[in-house]
């Protein structure tokens, strides 16, 4: 976890400045890629799942290392080729894991946060899961396991494997002749994040295209059909944190509602979207028919409360990266409180970003996590800040982002609880 983190200090950075540059691009090309509260509900996305991944807080059920103690057939010395094999290893894995997400009900809801977004740009790459707590997907690493690539290899190789994903999330990159045959381009990806019905549920590789062709979920993107994003049950909301649990409990809601019990345990592994009958008819949820009439999320917000966010977004991500870079002297205790806090913070300025009232509530619970991290700020490690000053800036940070919060809360009802998507 140490290495990881070490990565996504150097990371973080070169994603940020490619979506900063995208953006600039875009603007002298005269095509808009970004929207304010969409860019940052996708970069807040991304701070969860890092905060996440940083709490280690996953279950594994079969381990890689096991797998590979007990399944070897071959042992080899690490080289070029047993690393260009572990990479071409997990593409195939990713290929297939990538696929279950979109075909199962269940797993579904391991990934629709990366496809909620309505725009498609290099902040939607970072919509990664925090819902993903099993690891389900261990049999698609056993071919790996057996021929014997050493689990650091692919310690190694996985977060390059992950990283190599993020360029192609981009509109502003037309087709690159034949490149298009062998990996994935921003335009196949393109097809991949549309909700038209020719583009739907195609083109699952990851890096090598050649896995959707072998298995016969290839789609070239047409001039003729422009893609639609998003997903088929609108999420509208800019909180990441709700998107990452709505289409569960969706789920939970209609195995509950349903009058056959069959249909309760069947709809968690149904084809994704499905729902039993009666309760379709019953309990009815809106889905984009013509996606080219679609109307995209937003909200009323004025330049003020655009500022606002963006500023709690940026002293956010500058708490994550303090923890990246104190990540091996900091306790798994305040860790996990400084986890809860900044989730908290994401929660907060998402939600007052959809304009609702009970923005204020999960303001007040970040306020008590804030104090008590003061109490405990001996167990935290500076450099070249004294205590005292420290102590009296995030105390008067958790007082103006309270005030703020209340200024910016609206009156106007909006009901509390978990929308229904697809």
């Amino acid at each position: 976890m140490e290495s990881y983190a070490i990565a996504l200090k150097y990371a973080i950075p070169f994603f940020v400045l490619l979506v900063i540059l995208e953006h600039i691009i875009g603007k002298l090309m005269g095509v808009s890629v970004n929207r304010s509260m969409d860019t940052i509900s996708s970069l807040s996305s991304g701070i969860t799942n890092t905060l996440k991944s940083l709490t280690g807080l996953t279950l594994v059920i079969v381990s890689y290392e096991w797998m590979v103690g007990h399944v070897a057939l071959f042992h080899f010395t690490p080289s070029f080729w047993l690393y260009l094999l572990a990479f071409i290893g997990l593409d195939f894995a990713g290929y297939w894991s990538h696929r279950f997400n979109h075909e199962v009900n269940l797993f579904w809801n391991r990934h629709i946060i990366h496809h909620s977004s309505e725009e498609y740009n290099l902040s939607c790459a970072l919509r990664q899961s925090i819902s993903a707590i099993v690891g389900v997907y261990f049999f698609l690493y056993l071919p790996m396991a057996i021929m014997g690539v050493p689990a650091e290899v692919v310690g190694v190789v996985a977060p390059i494997h992950f990283f190599s994903q993020f360029w192609y999330h981009t509109r502003l990159i037309g087709k690159m002749g034949w490149l298009e045959k062998v990996i994935v381009t921003p335009s196949h990806h393109r097809v991949h994040h549309a909700i038209n019905e020719e583009y739907l549920d195609k083109n699952y590789a990851e890096i090598f295209i050649i896995w959707d062709k072998l298995f016969g979920t290839f789609q070239e993107e047409r001039a003729d059909i422009p893609p639609v994003y998003g997903v088929k049950r609108p999420v509208h909301t800019w909180n990441p944190i709700i998107i990452n649990f709505m289409h569960v409990w969706q789920l939970v809601k209609d195995s509950f509602r349903t009058r056959h019990w069959a249909d309760s345990l069947r709809i968690w592994f149904m084809p994704t979207g499905w729902r039993p009958m009666d309760v379709v008819e019953r309990f009815p949820i809106f889905e984009e028919k013509d996606v080219y009439q679609r109307k995209k999320y937003d909200t009323k917000a004025t330049m003020s409360l655009h500022i606002w966010s963006w500023f709690q977004f940026v002293l956010t991500l500058s708490g994550l990266y303090y923890m990246l870079i104190y990540f091996s002297q900091l306790s798994y205790s305040i860790l996990l409180w400084l986890v809860i806090f900044l989730m908290c913070t994401i929660f907060s300025y998402t939600s007052l970003m959809d304009r609702v009232r009970y923005t204020i509530v999960f303001e007040a619970i970040k306020s008590i996590v804030g104090i008590f991290l003061l109490v405990q700020l001996e167990a935290w490690y500076f450099i070249d800040v004294e205590k005292e000053v420290f102590f009296i800036v995030f105390g008067f940070y958790l007082i103006f982002s309270s005030v703020m919060t209340f200024y910016f809360t609206p009156g106007k009802e909006k009901r509390f609880g978990f929308g229904d998507v697809k």
